[in-house]
């Protein structure tokens, strides 16, 4: 079994995160990709998210119809901080894992916890985001890695909080199931 895992905390799950996963998907002949939302995410202590369960909700919703593509809330189940290195624990040691990491993530990834042995238990796929060079994260990622064949999509879940926020449509950045849950629910506005 050859899996993808893309983690994040998916407020809102949105384009970039399923190109990401479709591109990882192809390139690196992947049989699933497994979309991870993170519980309660360290890096991001003292930040306003929206909650564990709202995320989880839009991140099945975003994977549904995609027989590749799964949602696994076991991040969200967990008590206490989200760590990569736990999750990745959790999986069969006969499973080929590989983190898919937007580049602004893999900059950053000598900061997490464990960091070490999450290298040596995931390969790395990395996807291009902008304010981030190829060339820096390939200084600061400390083994060779995959760069994903994709386009630079400069859409976050900041930028569609925001805009939300302020009265603007997000619709297509999301696709429609979520953007009719954010409408359903009252998230962001």
């Amino acid at each position: 079994m050859r899996r993808g895992l893309l983690g994040g905390t998916f407020d809102p799950p949105h384009i970039a995160h399923l190109v990401a996963g479709e591109v990882a998907y192809r390139d690196l002949e992947l049989d699933v990709v497994t979309f991870l939302p993170a519980g309660h995410p360290w890096q991001k202590a003292g930040d306003s998210m929206t909650s564990p369960e709202d995320r989880w909700e839009m991140t099945r919703l975003a994977v549904e119809g995609v027989s590749y593509f799964e949602a696994d809330d076991r991040e969200v189940r967990r008590s206490g901080w989200t760590y990569t290195f736990e999750t990745l624990t959790e999986f069969p040691d006969d499973e080929e894992l590989f983190l898919i990491l937007g580049s602004d993530a893999a900059q950053g990834i000598t900061t997490w916890h464990r960091w070490e042995e999450v290298l040596e238990r995931a390969d790395l796929a990395v996807a291009p985001r902008p304010g981030t060079s190829r060339e820096d994260i390939e200084r600061v990622v400390p083994r060779s890695f995959t760069w994903l064949d994709m386009p630079t999509l400069d859409v976050s879940g900041t930028m569609l909080r925001e805009r939300a926020g302020s009265g603007l449509s997000i619709r297509f950045m999301v696709r429609e199931n979520v953007w009719q849950y954010i409408n359903r629910q009252g998230l962001y506005g």
